[in-house]
């Protein structure tokens, strides 16, 4: 696992009215401090890579749909530098994903009808200078394919 990153599984809680799912709370271990909520849609087969803060650590869970997440350590200081982790979310396996500054991350819908991730970062979008590196998905900085790969 990548030095600082997080997979926490989620509990579903269902009754006769529906379900519930806590996401992060203010007193769960790892949770550092809250910038903002939003969430983010992704159709199928869209890639949504690359992008990593300098300062802001990412807590975000997918609630509807399935995503393939994918983890790049680009921290050169980091024990786990170059490493990449896989992460399958969603509602077939609800968790709560953690990533520290520095690392690369980005996702993949791979449900066949549109995902949505909710993401609670540590800073509010600053509008005037954005924490937000992009990188193309495709780049050769980062050695990962975004295919299905068939076992």
């Amino acid at each position: 696992m990548i030095e600082g990153i997080k997979s926490k599984p989620l509990r579903l809680i269902p009754d006769e009215r529906g379900r519930l799912m806590e996401i992060l709370r203010c007193d769960d271990p790892d949770f550092k401090k809250f910038g903002q909520v939003y969430m983010t849609t992704n159709y199928p087969g869209v890639v949504k890579a690359w992008h990593f803060h300098k300062e802001q650590w990412d807590n975000f869970a997918c609630v509807k749909g399935m995503i393939k997440a994918v983890l790049y350590d680009k921290r050169e200081d980091s024990p786990t530098y170059g490493e990449i982790n896989e992460f399958f979310v969603g509602e077939y396996n609800p968790r709560l994903i953690t990533i520290p500054p520095g690392v690369c991350h980005g996702w993949k819908c791979i449900s066949e009808s549109e995902s949505v991730v909710i993401n609670i970062p540590t800073e509010p979008y600053n509008y005037e200078t954005p924490d937000e590196h992009r990188l193309p998905y495709d780049t050769d900085e980062i050695p990962y394919n975004w295919d299905i790969v068939m076992m």
